[in-house]
């Protein structure tokens, strides 16, 4: 019987140890494409467009304001009239793993919206600053050496999550000195109106402190999520002909200090009890922190997207964002800029006592995640202490914590030692930027992580006590290189997810401060030029590699075509047919490449007097989506739905389908596109007649 049991024990024990190796190999993957994206990346950090600048001399203007949510206070900024704005497709559809929630089952299947890239350039006549803002997850930091070495402009790799940003200072050119505007004004709970039109006024970038994870663990499509919604409203508002992408006034809703905050504002629950979740470690009594969720205002995730957008959208839009600027004021554009070892950073927190920060590490309750995404092994939240059978494990694999590492974390259990692993590439950066740019009054602190409400505060408030009176900080998180999370001491002690999350140890936010008060009292004193550029990062040649494989040829069934329609759409559709309402179109074959400058997705309008078709949605609309599902011996099937809108004119319609797919002539791979249409259908405001 004993020989049984521990057969059975030894069983139990090695099945772990493989789950254990799996969430190993998915952290490297995570970390790895974070650290080392191969330089193809840049294709599209060098197609960002920052040219055409238009007259320098014109008047920019810039809007700020704070919003009070039951998380705390949210910063915000809008800037109107930018001199000069351009957005980048950066969308690819198939095989690239979604990051966020780092579910290596959860890979790109389709495309819900679109992702872009948003670079704004800022002049003052004596210097000029662009500020890019992603739809990504995170901005590797071989990225911004690249970028900030080649381009001065940015891009970033797919995914969902959160909104990067990155920060340059540009070159000096002659221009005359630029007029800056800022706008503060208090929250009102109701509408406060239509905004105002200005056709001189070009863009609105802002910061929004939460999260872009309406999309949950089970959405396979491409999609910028709620700020990328709320992106594409703000920009459709003031462009409402335009296609998106395509308008001359540009919105972007970018992340602050965003580390608590999630947009699933109806709070967690048992998902397979109904019961409530426990709320120390965020765990049910059957199934863990995987049945522990989160749920949005919607009916689905695509509800809850569009709802949390919806209410971004209009903050930005009809508040003090954009439409109440109130008061205004001149300046000139400053920056600081500064590389630091945030493993070996010293603070003193009084006259006699200095503590320090960490080697990176990641403690248990990384693993568990959170109730907007649970991790699938046995890690809860709260956990101060080890687990034996886990810490044997991953001395088995990756080797002890060091003695000083540990001791440094407390009091945090040390899942990952990241610091300590460097093989093929080290498992976090230690060399990471701290940047301050001021416009006039206004200082955007460029974040590299995701601050929680009480740390972003603080942060404001210490670089607020060191520059000049009346300054406006706002908080620019995930900015230049991603560190994960940065809490305030006393959230690192209790060791949830964001403080297991916290990879410089329990200083972190300390360092911080010091850090960026450097900065702003540099700015402030006229000394930036004497402040110390700091240890450079390396930048890695070696050991780099892609974790994409080679996409192999496509086929289709003997007598057809890809592209070929294998369901066709109704003959007649209603106006806002309601929700879920679908046009469907499938087609054999996807699109071997991405397709940055062309849609996979055309809905198009046939214009009776002039016998034309118009095209009046892409793949980047809310209203269509495109999802593509393998199938055996290399064959697929795509299929397309349009949610008619209830604005949408009573026409005639036709969907098309735009790819490409791959086959060998020889020995030479041979790309060929395709595409299919379906018949043509009718959109009519009712069925019934008078």
């Amino acid at each position: 019987m004993a020989e049984g049991r521990r057969c059975i024990l030894s069983m139990l024990e090695a099945t772990l140890a493989v789950l254990f190796a799996v969430m190993t190999a998915v952290s490297v993957t995570l970390i790895a494409m974070t650290a080392t994206r191969p330089t193809t990346t840049c294709e599209y950090a060098a197609n960002v467009k920052l040219t055409d600048i238009p007259d320098w001399s014109r008047t920019r203007r810039l809007h700020r304001t704070a919003r009070r949510t039951p998380s705390g206070r949210f910063d915000s900024l809008s800037l109107r009239r930018l001199p000069s704005a351009a957005s980048q497709r950066l969308t690819r559809v198939r095989f690239v793993r979604q990051m966020g929630y780092a579910n290596p089952q959860q890979t790109a299947a389709g495309i819900h919206t679109r992702l872009f890239s948003r670079a704004f350039i800022i002049d003052d006549g004596r210097r000029r600053v662009v500020f890019v803002t992603v739809d990504v997850g995170m901005v590797s930091q071989r990225l911004r050496l690249e970028v900030r070495t080649n381009t001065h402009s940015a891009g970033g790799r797919r995914g969902q999550g959160h909104r990067a940003s990155q920060v340059h200072r540009c070159g000096r050119r002659r221009h005359r000195r630029a007029q800056v505007s800022v706008a503060r004004a208090r929250w009102r709970p109701k509408h406060a109106g239509p905004a105002r039109s200005d056709s001189r006024n070009r863009s609105s970038p802002s910061w929004f402190a939460v999260h872009a994870v309406s999309m949950k663990t089970t959405n396979r499509l491409v999609s910028s999520d709620n700020l990328g919604y709320a992106s594409y409203l703000m920009e459709n508002h003031k462009n409402p002909a335009a296609l998106p992408g395509q308008a001359a006034f540009m919105a972007a809703f970018s992340s602050s200090n965003l580390g608590d905050v999630s947009p699933n504002i109806e709070g967690p629950h048992c998902v397979n009890s109904g019961l409530a979740c426990d709320y120390l470690n965020s765990s049910c009594p059957d199934g863990g922190t995987k049945e522990c969720q989160a749920f949005g205002p919607g009916e689905d995730m695509f509800d809850s997207t569009r709802i949390i957008g919806h209410n971004i959208f209009r903050k930005g839009r009809v508040c003090e964002l954009y439409a109440d600027a109130v008061e205004e004021v001149t300046g000139f554009i400053h920056s600081a800029h500064q590389w630091v070892n945030m493993t070996d950073v010293t603070v003193f927190i009084n006259d006699t006592h200095a503590v320090s920060t960490c080697k990176p590490a990641l403690g248990h309750s990384f693993a568990a995640g959170t109730t907007d995404g649970g991790g699938d092994l046995n890690f809860t939240q709260g956990a101060v202490e080890g687990d034996p059978f886990w810490d044997g494990i991953r001395d088995t694999l990756l080797g002890r914590p060091s003695n000083q590492t540990q001791e440094c974390h407390q009091p945090k259990p040390i899942l990952f030692s990241t610091g300590e692993m460097n093989w093929p590439l080290p498992w976090h950066p230690e060399i990471i930027d701290v940047q301050i740019v001021t416009v006039g009054s206004v200082a955007v602190v460029a974040v590299p992580g995701e601050m929680t409400t009480m740390a972003g505060r603080r942060l404001r408030e210490a670089v607020q006590q060191v520059t000049f009176s009346g300054v406006d900080v706002v908080i620019a998180g995930l900015s230049n290189v991603y560190t994960h999370y940065i809490t305030t001491y006393e959230e690192y002690q209790v060791q949830r997810y964001e403080g297991a999350s916290t990879i410089y140890g329990p200083h972190t936010l300390s360092a911080y401060i010091l850090k960026f008060g450097d900065l702003a009292r540099a700015i402030a004193r006229d000394q930036v030029g004497s402040l110390p550029l700091g240890p450079p990062p390396p930048f890695f040649q070696k050991n780099l590699f892609n974790l994409l494989a080679a996409a192999a040829t496509d086929r289709k069934p003997d007598n057809s075509s890809f592209g070929d329609v294998l369901q066709q759409v109704l003959p007649i559709y209603r106006q806002g047919g309601g929700v879920g309402f679908l046009v469907l179109l499938l087609s054999l074959g996807l699109s071997f490449r991405h397709q940055r400058d062309q849609s996979f997705v055309a809905v198009e309008m046939h214009d009776n007097t002039s016998d034309t078709w118009t095209l009046v949605h892409s793949d980047a609309s809310w209203e269509t989506r495109f999802s593509w599902v393998k199938g055996s011996d290399r064959q697929s099937n795509a299929t397309v739905e349009w949610h008619i809108p209830t604005n949408a004119a009573a026409a005639s319609y036709r969907i098309k389908h735009f790819g490409h797919y791959k086959s060998m002539k020889g020995l030479r791979p041979v790309i060929t596109p395709y595409q299919g249409t379906s018949d043509v259908f009718r959109v009519i405001g009712t069925f019934y007649s008078s």
